[in-house]
């Protein structure tokens, strides 16, 4: 009798077992989190003095621990949001005032991200490859490593925002969402936009099951049960910047000048306060500090609404100035790294591998929507699901920049969403190419 060829069972292939072996094995886990610590701990060794942005961060932080408040040059000031100093000085208080203090934070904050990135992608796609995929993307992402030892909000908002995310996704009861508002609240005191995220997030939620308008009117409670919340733990900051600034004042008094300066007749797109109108605006000594951000906002607003035109044509250099570089952490060490003269040529090497890094994850970003469409069209399944939130997320930060201005760094939060995004890409294809090469059994 001649051996019959049958389609089931078959032989998995070489690329199956391997697939199986990275996504089942304890050690391939361990190895990866050891290449994700291992990096941030040896960026760490590089000695980086805070500048710009970060110097103010630090010395409110260090303000704070020490308690002399949250001054400028002696008086008290809401310029910049709290949150990281507010956290930091937690740090500096316990562990003392140092560079040593605020690498250890961020490190902390880092393995959090991590492990939140982990889960996340478990969560949104059911598949531990994918997760394990998103995870490893993460770990070796240059910029990712290099904002560790920088006294920046990105390392330490992405911990919560990702939190947020999850607290929101995993809720069984109300009262969990409470837990949600909390992080979301401080969040918004790290950067001052983050309740645009929240329904974001619920509108996910609503488009991804059946019965949308049923389930409308509970979903729209839940959001403002998040909103409440987190408007209650920025409440103190509020009602500590009337009692000392004299004005009601939610977060922070910089948020016109952020208009300002991505909104006038020299604006390029990106966030240019060597402007001359600014320039001249940051000079005039007659203002103080609320009634200068009042001024910068309507500055800013009326540019708008006279020239309607260059506004509407400064959306594409701004979606292009927040989106198409990356690397920017190069930044912080060229003005801060007393090294970084003697070793230029490595630190440009690593921001020309990282562009190219980061052109691929955004190419696999944009590919893995079509393909997770197509793929659900074909299965004939509902359309939206949880897997949206990545794309929700990333258009946080797109709003925002339209109205203000284009800032690479402003993306950086969106990255792990679009490592898990990308790690499911890689796992479904790698896996459809071992379904073809599988291998049939004679009998």
């Amino acid at each position: 009798m001649s051996a019959q060829i049958l389609d089931f069972p078959t032989r998995p292939s070489r690329l199956a077992l391997r697939l199986e072996w990275f996504a089942t094995e304890r050690s391939v886990l361990l190895a990866i989190w050891a290449l994700y610590f291992a990096l941030r701990v040896a960026v760490l060794l590089i000695d980086v003095t805070p500048t710009s942005d970060a110097a103010s961060y630090f010395a409110r932080a260090v303000g704070l621990a020490s308690g002399e408040g949250y001054m400028d040059k002696g008086l008290p000031t809401a310029f910049w949001p709290p949150g990281l100093p507010l956290a930091l000085s937690v740090m500096f208080h316990q562990f003392g005032i140092s560079h040593v203090s605020l690498g250890l934070f961020n490190l902390v904050a880092a393995m959090l991200t991590g492990l939140l990135t982990l889960a996340l992608g478990r969560h949104i796609f059911a598949n531990e490859a994918a997760a394990r995929g998103g995870l490893l993307l993460l770990a070796v992402y240059p910029n990712a490593i290099g904002y560790v030892p920088l006294a920046l909000t990105e390392v330490f908002y992405t911990t919560l925002l990702l939190a947020g995310c999850w607290a929101v996704m995993t809720r069984s009861s109300r009262w969990q969402l409470i837990g949600a508002g909390l992080i979301f609240g401080f969040a918004t005191l790290v950067k001052a936009q983050t309740l645009v995220v929240v329904p974001l997030v619920f509108m996910v939620d609503w488009m991804r099951a059946r019965g949308m308008w049923k389930r409308l009117p509970g979903l729209l409670a839940d959001g403002l049960i998040v909103v409440a919340v987190a408007m209650l733990v920025v409440l103190p900051w509020t009602v500590r910047n009337h009692a000392q600034l004299g004005h009601w004042i939610v977060v922070s008094t910089n948020g016109g000048y952020t208009l300002l300066t991505g909104n006038h007749d020299t604006a390029t797109g990106d966030f240019t306060p060597n402007a001359p109108v600014v320039q001249q605006f940051m000079a005039r000594t007659d203002l103080d500090e609320v009634s200068s951000d009042k001024e910068a906002a309507r500055m800013g607003l009326n540019w708008i609404a006279e020239n309607p035109g260059k506004f509407l044509s400064l959306a594409p250099k701004k979606l292009m100035r927040l989106w198409l570089p990356d690397g920017e952490a190069e930044w912080a060490y060229q003005g801060g790294a007393p090294g970084y003269a003697r070793f230029e040529p490595v630190y440009r090497a690593v921001r020309y591998v990282n562009q190219g890094y980061y052109a691929l994850l955004m190419i696999g970003f944009a590919a893995a929507f079509a393909v997770m469409s197509l793929r659900r069209l074909r299965e004939r399944t509902r359309w939206a699901g949880w897997w949206l939130l990545p794309y929700a997320i990333a258009l946080f930060p797109t709003l925002i920049c339209l109205l203000f201005s284009g800032q690479s760094r402003f993306h950086y939060p969106v990255m792990p969403f679009v490592c898990i995004v990308v790690g499911w890409l890689v796992a479904n294809l790698v896996e459809r190419l071992a379904w073809t090469r599988r291998q049939p059994t004679l009998h």
